[in-house]
């Protein structure tokens, strides 16, 4: 375990010295609003595994440092999550990374195979995953926790060698293009605060007016979680938020009867969500959200949807992809449609992959 600065650097040196330098995460999420980072692997080789204690060591940014030198690639599986946890921690932009999870959507593997499920497909290695609710931030760490760590960065440069040698050659660029995404924090950052209404659970349902009221209240809401470290369900749960958005709730008694949400919390926050609700309500037509609503296809759609889709099939299947990868079925219905929406579909190696059809 490394716990002083001057065993971080030592082995920093060595990393930027490698060729490929494995990673992963442990953190806990339950109680905050960011998750809290426990532990992070790294791997030089199969039998040269580190385990770093982000809770003994102050000033990551050697290790920073390493994950911004662009001479050296990163390896993750499934990465967005580990590079928006490490840029925090480090102040530093990762380079240069390689996920293999989606890398083995390009190598005619699937691009949703967990890490345990792949290893055992390449290598034919089962990892033993009983440490997947530990606690991570507890020390010290047991022999299991340890073991099951290191295991989890043991394996990945020789999971990338292999992915790697499945791809064929015409579809490699693909991947490349893909995987320089990665340079971008925007790419694995997520939404925006005011993006987050979109994710609550029964806002398809809204018209107009109600969207603007529960983008206004999951702005603020976002903003109180950051603020008190809290989980945003923590602070009010989506139910309540979009029953007071549809409803226009704009006193304590009816918010209190609105679902899951205590009288203490509307005594605290209950004069603000009633000023939220007003504010949503006055916006002007030209800024209130587009609906989220999926309008159902048209028989003439619907063929086109399948005839895209059979498509996609057909080529992915030559070129050895996942065809899920070229878009979802939202996505590929705005195709159809021809949204003027920005898209994935519309520029880079997907575009060039649906030329053909297009044409």
């Amino acid at each position: 375990m490394i716990t002083t600065t001057k065993d971080l650097k030592a082995l920093m040196a060595r990393a930027h010295e490698t060729d490929a330098v494995a990673f992963d995460t442990e953190f806990v999420w339950e109680r905050t609003y960011v998750p809290r980072l426990g532990l992070i692997q790294l791997a030089l080789s199969d039998e040269d595994c580190f385990l770093i204690d982000p809770l003994a060591l102050e000033d990551l940014s050697p290790l920073g440092k390493l994950l911004a030198d662009p001479a050296v690639v990163k390896i993750f599986h499934d990465a967005p999550q580990d590079l928006s946890i490490l840029r925090t921690a480090t102040g530093y932009d990762p380079q240069n990374i390689f996920d293999s999870r989606l890398a083995a959507g390009f190598a005619a593997l699937g691009s949703t195979l967990s890490l345990s499920a792949l290893i055992e497909r390449l290598l034919d290695i089962k990892l033993t995953k009983t440490e997947t609710r530990t606690n991570w931030l507890k020390r010290p760490l047991d022999p299991k926790q340890t073991d099951y760590a290191l295991d989890d960065v043991r394996y990945l440069r020789a999971v990338r060698v292999l992915v790697l040698a499945r791809i064929l050659p015409e579809t490699k660029q693909w991947l490349d293009e893909e995987m320089l995404l990665f340079n971008d924090p925007k790419h694995y950052l997520g939404i925006t605060d005011s993006e987050r209404y979109a994710k609550v659970k029964g806002a398809g349902s809204l018209d107009e007016r109600s969207l603007a009221i529960l983008q206004d209240i999951c702005v603020w809401r976002e903003s109180e979680a950051r603020k008190r470290d809290k989980p945003r369900g923590h602070i009010i749960k989506d139910p309540v938020l979009a029953a007071i958005a549809r409803k226009h709730l704009d006193n304590h008694d009816a918010i209190l009867a609105s679902g899951e949400i205590s009288a203490k919390t509307v005594k605290q926050y209950g004069d603000t969500i009633i000023q939220l609700v007003k504010s949503g309500e006055a916006r002007s037509e030209s800024n209130l959200p587009q609906s989220l609503h999926s309008k159902k296809l048209k028989k003439s759609e619907k063929a086109s949807l399948h005839n895209l889709q059979e498509y996609i099939t057909l080529k992915s299947d030559v070129n050895g992809i996942d065809p899920a990868l070229i878009g979802n079925k939202s996505e590929l219905t705005k195709l159809i449609r021809q949204s003027t929406e920005p898209s994935r579909q519309s520029n880079g190696w997907r575009k060039t992959f649906l030329a053909e059809m297009e044409s």
